[in-house]
């Protein structure tokens, strides 16, 4: 009951009242044309319901006057969306059969029933009723304008119980099927892919610039030598720019717009990173095989980014120290091993963003990424398959 009290109270319980009331314009309509046979508007309604495009005005409709606050989500309990299927179309012909009833109490409760407490209350003060002449047999009695109230209650209450009903009616009859449950899931879980794909852009780019930025500095301050730190500034303002482009990729699918898997960089720019790692005093040994160029794209753009995190970690952990970079197409399959000797206690082989992301890259093209200590070194041991993806 208190529910009840408090809807009365919300804007879209009256929403839901004009939503009931407009199938009766319908049924005006049709009422100049043949009073006698109201009946067969229920019988029109079955063929303008296998239309595909009405269950989708009926959608809208309901979205904007049943559940308001659900516009626009992809997650509304009522689709908006034509009829895909036979199923849809037969809902769509109950959901149209249900608003008549609806309509039909929704009238008799909010304009009868008020219409009644008049004829109480004109009873109750001696005057002729206005609607219901046969109340005029009844005696003037002055407890009929108080019993005037019951009439107004029920009307309130059929007009919030009226409103849960269409809602109730809606989401079952109106609400999205198995196939757009699916679509709407797989678009959400692309969604999500797509962030997580964003911040490990962001955090292997710029956590890589920013690594070899530390590195260069601290060594450029203690060497104390003029040379050696223009050398390091010039690596500072090189890796600088280079992270600069990848976030103005990643800036641009924020921004929602069309970013070609082309512009991001691949196996075929690894150059760039080794160099970049040299720049900050590692020796690198870099030993490439097999035709990288053939290696598809996803595979390529991926690879990049875990050789990329793999060299950042070196240089973060270990500092400048000698790195073995060992990579080679064999078969159907991209195999990748970064190793480095170990300069103090090893770091945890399963905790850091840096190396759950390199797994993850893995496992999204269906390889597996080994991070961890062996036979004295850090390794991380990448396989990616190539089959599924030429």
């Amino acid at each position: 009951m208190r529910r009840s009290l408090r809807l009365l109270g919300h804007p879209v319980t009256y929403t839901r009242w004009l939503h009931l009331l407009i199938p009766l314009a319908f049924v005006a309509i049709w009422l100049f044309i043949d009073m006698d046979r109201f009946y067969v508007v229920g019988l029109l309604v079955v063929p303008l319901g296998l239309i595909p495009a009405v269950r989708l005005e009926e959608g809208i409709q309901a979205q904007l006057l049943l559940t308001p606050g659900e516009r626009g989500r992809p997650d509304a309990s009522i689709a908006v969306a034509p009829s895909a299927t036979w199923r849809d179309r037969w809902r769509t012909v109950l959901w149209l059969e249900a608003r008549l009833v609806l309509s039909g109490v929704t009238m008799v409760s909010t304009v009868w029933l008020p219409a009644l407490s008049v004829d109480l209350v004109a009873r109750g003060f001696g005057e002729p009723p206005v609607v219901f002449r046969w109340m005029q047999s009844w005696p003037s009695h002055g407890w009929l304008v108080p019993l005037a109230l019951v009439p107004v209650a029920l009307m309130l209450v059929c007009l919030v119980s009226a409103g849960n009903l269409v809602i109730f009616l809606a989401r079952r009859l109106l609400g999205p099927s198995p196939a757009e449950r699916l679509t709407a899931l797989e678009e959400r879980t692309e969604l999500l892919l797509e962030r997580n794909r964003i911040a490990r852009e962001i955090h292997d780019s710029i956590g890589h610039a920013l690594t070899v930025a530390v590195v260069q500095a601290g060594a450029a301050r203690a060497a104390r030598d003029p040379a050696f730190t223009d050398r390091a500034l010039a690596a500072i303002e090189e890796t600088g720019r280079a992270a600069l482009e990848d976030l103005e990729r990643v800036l641009l699918v924020l921004r929602e717009t069309s970013l070609p898997a082309s512009q991001r960089p691949t196996l075929m720019e690894a150059d760039r990173l080794f160099e970049s790692a040299r720049s900050s005093g590692a020796h690198v040994d870099a030993e490439l095989s097999g035709a990288l160029e053939q290696v598809p794209g996803p595979v390529s753009r991926e690879g990049y980014r875990i050789l990329q995190e793999a060299l950042t970690n070196v240089l973060r952990h270990a500092g400048p120290v000698p790195v073995r970079v060992r990579m080679a197409v064999l078969g159907m399959r991209l195999e990748m091993d970064v190793t480095n000797r170990l300069t103090g206690a090893a770091p945890s082989g399963k905790g850091g963003s840096g190396l759950r992301g390199m797994r993850e890259r893995a496992a999204l093209l269906g390889g597996q990424a080994e991070t961890g200590p062996h036979e004295g070194e850090w390794r991380v041991r990448v396989r990616l398959p190539l089959e599924s993806l030429v």
